[in-house]
């Protein structure tokens, strides 16, 4: 069974650091590209950052860059998100996405979600 299970969502006051993580199950982890979307209320999902399988390609929205690092340890099958200088703007729910294309075949997993509130 597949599973993206994201942990670390907290209330955070502006100006603040926070870290989130995802730990994948029932697929190999190591040839996904891994990337984080949030959605906050009212609003779109967007892209936050990407990682390729083996974390040589990382690409950012501008929104976060030089403020947020993605990362990944593909031993304990996890991608992480480190959030610098967090804004208000940055509150939403912070989803974690599994992406691998084979054989003209799309295969897209989701987490269900840690919310980050930054707020004073």
């Amino acid at each position: 069974q597949v599973q993206l299970v994201e942990s670390g969502g907290a209330l955070v006051q502006p100006g603040g650091s926070l870290s989130v993580a995802c730990v994948a199950s029932g697929f190999y982890f190591s040839t996904y590209d891994m990337s984080w979307y949030r959605q906050a209320p009212g609003k779109e999902r967007e892209l936050v950052a990407t990682i390729s399988r083996s974390g040589g390609s990382i690409n950012y929205a501008d929104s976060v860059k030089g403020r947020f690092t993605i990362s990944r340890d593909n031993t304990k099958n996890t991608v992480y998100l480190q959030m610098n200088s967090l804004k208000s703007e940055d509150t939403a729910v912070y989803y974690c996405n599994a992406l691998r294309e084979i054989w003209n075949r799309r295969y897209i997993y989701w987490g269900q979600g840690t919310q980050v509130t930054v707020s004073s």
